[in-house]
């Protein structure tokens, strides 16, 4: 009976295998670690996005001025150009002041050239023949 009494202990209860797998399983932690950042790390980079941003925003408009004085002054010369040419076709005198519309075929190929236009949104004057051309933005002259 004795013998019985354990085959059906072995019945109901399983066998070793398995109450050992299930006690394995019992003394492991559940840990469930979800990936993700914290709220210190995503504000460091934030942090460090904003000072890169304070560092290189005053670059890009200082550049960007840089940029815009010398495209100005180069039209300054392309006018300085023209009004000479002009002169010297019309045989002016140095105290000739020509319009725009008598320099505008000397600022491009052929009788089409565009009169341009200061990228900081000023405005030339072409003064007479032996003046040069002015922007009336102050750092916009020519040297």
């Amino acid at each position: 009976m004795n013998e019985a009494a354990l085959v059906i202990t072995r019945l109901l209860t399983g066998s070793r295998r398995e109450n050992r797998k299930a006690r394995k399983a019992s003394m492991t932690l559940k840990t469930s670690r979800k990936s993700g950042f914290t709220l210190v790390e995503i504000m460091i980079v934030v942090a460090i996005i904003g000072l890169l941003a304070a560092i290189a925003i005053p670059n890009f408009v200082k550049a960007r001025t840089t940029s815009q004085i010398n495209a100005c002054i180069n039209n300054l010369r392309q006018l300085d150009g023209a009004k000479q040419q002009w002169a010297l076709e019309q045989k002016a005198l140095s105290t000739a002041s020509p319009t725009s519309g008598a320099i505008q075929p000397y600022l491009g190929r052929g009788t089409a050239g565009s009169y341009p236009n200061c990228p900081a949104s000023g405005v030339y004057t072409l003064n007479d023949c032996s003046t040069a051309p002015t922007c009336n933005i102050a750092s916009h002259v020519l040297p």
